[in-house]
């Protein structure tokens, strides 16, 4: 048996999606009636990090889980572990974020993931570590403004992070929740190439058929938008992680997505090309020109020349 925990979110239900027909598999949500894409024959039920029942209840039986947790600061991580312990779970395969190997990072939101990795680790399973770049996904942020104003907003939209589609981190978690040969392993996910935002601003315009305006957000616009979405403590670890990624410290280029799928990993034209229904206006069909051919470049504003803030998603 396999449990999916976050099974409704960016990676956990790509997860699913991947998993082999015939798999033993029960999902952990919070909100169950939220898992709209179970595979026949999947148990779905209700999980709480912060309620031990409900945990023993959904790691009954379990051999191997994927864990996901999303709350900085808190203990789900060590909650899940110690469950996990005594329901005789044998292999954890844990999500966390490439950030943890960066010396320089001593935010938050990456102290919370390297005590969730110390906590996976000496727990005495098998444990596989997922690291993974910031998602592709994330330039979904930009959605409602490019459909309603053709317009990206970014904080140091020049500087390159070598970000990585969600499905290819999926992939590879499916292959080490199945397969043999992951067991203390941690693997660094990226994409194929570092891109800075005007790049995908780019790319997402040229696959759009339109031209977009990118508007470069200062560090004060940037915390302000980030302010009203999240918690303070986080909102800062958000800015000093887009001041890692302006020094360079996202740029990193690994080969690990085709070492363990035997695949590249897909680029963020790819990504964007399947998910440009998110930025065409509503009833608009996105009219792609030849490929490589950029007709509608980005046209750029400096910071402080749009009175409206964005609001960037986490980088």
């Amino acid at each position: 048996m396999i449990l999916v925990t976050g099974a409704t979110g960016t990676v956990g239900g790509e997860v699913v999606r991947r998993l082999p027909a015939g798999v033993r598999l029960r999902l952990m949500a919070r909100d169950p009636a939220k898992v709209t894409h179970a595979p026949p024959g999947a148990e779905i039920v209700a999980g709480d990090y912060g309620q031990p029942l409900s945990l023993a209840r959904a790691l009954t039986g379990v051999h191997t889980a994927f864990l996901v947790t999303t709350r900085p600061g808190g203990g789900d991580d060590a909650a899940f572990v110690a469950a996990a312990r005594q329901a005789g779970v044998r292999r954890l395969v844990k999500l966390s974020a490439a950030a943890v190997l960066d010396r320089g990072a001593d935010d938050f939101i990456t102290r919370w993931q390297r005590a969730g990795e110390e906590q996976v680790r000496g727990c005495g399973l098998q444990w596989t570590l997922l690291r993974p770049r910031a998602f592709m996904s994330n330039a979904l942020a930009w959605a409602a403004s490019v459909r309603a104003e053709r317009t990206v907003r970014a904080l140091y939209p020049a500087s390159p992070n070598a970000c990585v589609d969600p499905r290819d981190v999926a992939e590879v978690a499916v292959r080490a929740l199945t397969e043999e040969g992951h067991a203390g392993r941690a693997y660094t996910l990226t994409g194929p190439q570092a891109l800075t935002a005007a790049a995908q601003s780019e790319q997402l315009g040229r696959l759009l058929g339109v031209r977009l305006r990118l508007v470069e957000l200062s560090p004060a616009q940037a915390r302000a938008a980030w302010a009203e979405r999240y918690p303070q403590p986080v909102a800062e670890a958000l800015l000093h992680s887009a001041e890692r990624q302006r020094a360079g410290a996202k740029a990193r280029v690994e080969d690990t997505v085709r070492a363990v799928t035997g695949r590249s990993p897909r680029t963020f034209a790819q990504w964007a090309e399947d998910h440009l229904a998110a930025f065409a206006p509503a009833g608009q069909q996105p009219a792609a020109p030849a490929a490589g051919r950029l007709t509608h470049p980005v046209r750029q504003v400096r910071p402080g020349s749009d009175g409206r803030p964005g609001r960037p998603g986490p980088a």
